[in-house]
């Protein structure tokens, strides 16, 4: 009898463990709902930190939207190699539409799609700009031939400036503080102030916005401003010109909203040998020793002169420890579990950090105001406008020089190099920049960014150069690939333009969702109807499964286009298949009598045939599909084969562990037809 019920219980999980496994799968389920509707979890937050004072972050996972969803702009150019060798037309496609590429992503659009074709004779290029409106401003950064660049060593970079620059500076700024005001003055006289920004703004990107900077505590830009307009009223103008070290701001406020506390706060600041940042040769015993003998010296009072005379901090004679308007976050956590907890006024005790010893005077707090601002901005002169700053100084030769850049070989040693030829023009120029910097270093760069820093070792006067490191061959072609594209340069023509709206994505999402909604609500009443409690357990690892597959494409992220919509639609009905397949079988093995556990087992297990070759089948047709199909069809195949792989999890683990719950429980017994018996 013993020997019988082991092999009854063999394989068989007890109720204990099957509870272990609901709660993980509620908790993964937690997790997976946040990231997908956050503004539940964000809601749960907010009530978290109004009853505890905590300041918990909400959660922030934006999905990625494609072109077709949220609009942008779509641009395709013709490429003229009539000048360049058959052999090297590939090679030199690839190196424009890798140059582009950088300077698409350096605007910061999300999920770009660059891609070279053939049509007959013609080789295209295809820009598409999700989110970006502007096409003229599109076309400006795309269009332009890409720049390669040779430049040398600025020896005068850290030169410091003379009396009469530090003048000259001064007597600049003050006329261009006059032009400000000038401009301020009409603002106040009911000018407005987006009319000013467009027209008179020294910074591109808020002038092509009339001015909205946004937010700027969300952003943690222009602290200047956010200081200036705390108290200001929605709405208004600020009541004078704010400058901060670069410049000068006329700025209204648009709106306001709650962002925190904030403290100000003054420290002295005494170092040891080891501290980060430090510059001190004390020990760690004569640091502490030190900072006890001044916490005795000071007083409410005189706290700020004796920073000036004993902290240790950069600029503390000047500026008495002052470390202005903080929030959380902005300094280390043992100093700021101590400023916030002081009272305004109060001095605290001794405390240490990575950086030393401190003792901190809480001068003052208050609670801290989001700006959303508009505000022409206006630049100050400064020593950069008079010394080069710049480590390297451009020269006149460039990428127009260069007639070859290929991959090559070194005889002796076999490593990939890549060797220059340039022009006549080139040759002599290169051939004067390599006699002036011998032993010294020469930098290419190629769309603003150095690509390689070969240091010259004789004249090369031919016209000839070879750039060698540590190459692997494919770094090395990609390399000459990059110059090649510079130094063509390759005209790109544009011949097709086109600004896509969001009207007809945002018209088919809600078409998508309804459809969405409906069949799911379709698919609920089905399963419950034919499947009962089983069926019950299938919508919630249903749900489970819509709320796991949305968290994944908003981590990895996953460009969501209709077609990617589509085939995250149809992987719902796979997962509600593989459970039909599941309970159908279910249905045939509890006519055997078997005790209802091992029934469930035995279904899964022959199920398991069926749901596995049918989902690896479509895997196969969704990795052909991405690979060898356009944009619009991969974003179908990728969320379908993305669907596929948790569609197997979520079946063969979710419905499993639930239901077998459901019947380690007295409800199996006293309502068997609720599980189909």
């Amino acid at each position: 009898m013993v020997s019988t019920m082991k092999k009854r219980l063999k394989g068989q999980v007890s109720r204990k463990t099957l509870i272990k496994r609901t709660v993980l799968i509620l908790f993964l389920f937690l997790i997976a709902g946040s990231i997908s509707y956050p503004q539940g979890a964000n809601w749960a937050i907010d009530q978290f930190n109004g009853i505890t004072n905590f300041e918990i972050r909400h959660v922030e996972y934006p999905i990625v939207l494609g072109l077709d969803l949220q609009g942008g702009t779509h641009l395709e150019y013709v490429a003229d190699l009539s000048d360049v060798a058959s052999e090297d037309q590939a090679d030199a496609m690839e190196g424009v539409r890798d140059v582009i590429e950088r300077r698409v992503n350096q605007m910061g659009v999300s999920e770009p799609l660059v891609q070279t074709s053939n049509a007959g004779d013609q080789h295209r290029l295809t820009v598409e700009l999700a989110g970006v409106r502007d096409i003229n401003e599109a076309i400006k950064m795309i269009g332009e031939t890409p720049i390669l660049e040779f430049r040398v060593e600025n020896t005068e970079a850290d030169r410091s400036l003379t009396d009469e620059e530090y003048a000259q500076i001064d007597r600049e700024n003050e006329k261009r503080r006059m032009n400000v005001q000038a401009a301020f003055d009409r603002v106040k006289d009911g000018e407005a102030l987006s009319g000013i920004a467009r027209a008179l703004s020294e910074d591109p990107v808020s002038r092509a916005k009339d001015g909205d900077l946004g937010w700027l505590v969300e952003t943690n830009a222009y602290p200047s401003l956010v200081e200036a307009l705390q108290d200001v009223e929605p709405g208004a103008l600020a009541d004078h010109v704010i400058e901060d070290d670069a410049r000068y701001y006329i700025a209204e406020l648009l709106e306001k909203r709650d962002a925190g506390q904030e403290i100000r706060a003054s420290h002295i600041l005494v170092q040891w040998k080891e501290a980060a940042q430090s510059g001190s040769d004390a020990t760690k015993d004569e640091a502490f020793a030190k900072i006890q003998s001044i916490r005795d010296e000071i007083t409410s009072e005189n706290f700020d002169e004796k920073a000036k005379e004993y902290s240790e901090e950069p600029g503390a004679g000047q500026t008495g420890g002052d470390l202005g308007w903080f929030r959380r976050g902005d300094m280390v956590e043992s100093f700021e579990n101590v400023v916030f907890a002081l009272q305004a006024g109060e001095i605290s005790d001794i405390i240490e950090t990575d950086f030393g010893y401190h003792i901190i005077k809480k001068t003052d707090e208050r609670e801290l105001s989001d700006v959303h601002v508009r505000a022409a901005i206006f630049d100050k002169m400064d020593a950069s406008d008079i010394v080069n700053r710049e480590p390297w100084i451009r020269t006149e030769l460039t990428g127009k020089q260069l007639e070859r850049a290929v991959l090559d070989f070194d005889q002796q040693t076999g490593m990939p190099h890549v060797t220059l030829q340039f022009d006549g023009e080139g040759t002599d120029l290169f051939a004067a920049m390599t006699r002036e910097n011998i032993g010294k270093p020469i930098a290419i760069y190629l769309d603003g960014e150095p690509i390689s820093i070969p240091t010259v070792q004789q004249e090369i006067p031919s016209g000839q150069a070879i750039i060698s490191g540590s190459f692997t061959i494919d770094e090395a072609k990609l390399l000459a690939q990059r110059l090649q594209a510079g130094a063509l340069p390759v005209p790109i023509e544009i011949v097709a333009q086109q600004s896509v709206g969001p009207v007809l994505g945002a018209q088919s999402v809600a078409a998508s969702v309804e459809a969405g909604i409906l069949g799911f609500l379709l698919v609920i009443i089905f399963m419950i109807l034919f499947y009962r409690l089983p069926g019950l357990v299938s919508v919630f690892a249903l749900g489970f499964y819509g709320a796991l597959i949305f968290a994944i494409f908003k981590l990895v992220p996953v460009t969501l286009s209709l077609s990617g919509i589509a085939g995250f639609i149809l992987s719902l009905g796979i997962v509600v298949d593989a459970n039909v397949l599941i309970f159908e079988r279910l249905k045939e093995e509890l006519k055997t009598d078997k005790p209802m556990m091992s029934s469930v087992d035995e279904a899964f297990k022959r199920a398991w045939t069926s749901i596995w070759d049918g989902n690896v089948t479509t895997l196969i047709v969704c990795f052909i599909l991405y690979t060898f199909t356009s944009s619009l069809i991969k974003g179908f195949a990728l969320t379908l084969g993305i669907g596929i792989v948790f569609s197997m999890f979520t079946a063969v683990v979710v419905t499993k562990t639930i239901l077998k719950l459901f019947i380690a429980t007295p409800l199996s017994r006293k309502v068997p037809w609720l599980f189909l018996k």
